[in-house]
């Protein structure tokens, strides 16, 4: 296994409440996350930005 750290922007969904799972299904699309958080917004965009590090498998 190794870590990695990756900046990703998403749109900010039409319900709020789904925010953080929508977070967690694009941050599997690049590994398993250990920890992540958002460090932008874009009002205008609609937008947020993420850093995180993630675990991925060596092949």
């Amino acid at each position: 296994m190794v870590t990695d750290f990756i900046e990703i922007t998403i749109k900010i969904p039409k319900n709020i409440k789904t925010f953080q799972k929508n977070i967690e299904i694009e941050l599997l699309k690049y590994g398993k996350p250990l920890r992540w958080a958002i460090t932008k917004v874009n009002i205008q965009k609609k937008t947020a930005q993420l850093e995180a590090v993630i675990i991925k498998d060596c092949l």
